[in-house]
């Protein structure tokens, strides 16, 4: 029980880490499970690529395949409606730690 509160809290630390790794560089699925698995977010294809797919269908994310060893690999990169819902997520986000750290 605690293990699902747990992810459903920390599912938009996610969106927002997700939005953050698009802005800096476009990257691809497999990285990013790499990437989260190492700030502590165990997550699998499964829950990521689904998330990947909303954000995009959303608009906050643009996906571009590119040939990379003979394999088509999607790359996810931040659009400019992403990069101002992550500019109001940090904002936000900033708040609410400031208020909760003490």
């Amino acid at each position: 029980m605690q293990e699902q509160i747990m992810r459903k809290l920390f599912l938009g630390f996610i969106h927002i880490h997700i939005l953050h790794h698009a802005k800096k560089e476009p990257f691809y699925g497999a990285w990013m499970i790499e990437e989260l698995r190492e700030h502590g977010y165990e997550i699998s294809a499964g829950t990521l690529y689904p998330i990947l797919h909303n954000l995009e269908k959303n608009g906050v994310l643009k996906v571009e395949d590119r040939n990379v060893d003979g394999k088509i690999r999607k790359y996810y990169s931040i659009t400019q409606l992403g990069e101002e819902v992550l500019e109001e997520s940090k904002a936000k986000a900033y708040e609410l730690f400031k208020e909760i750290k003490e």
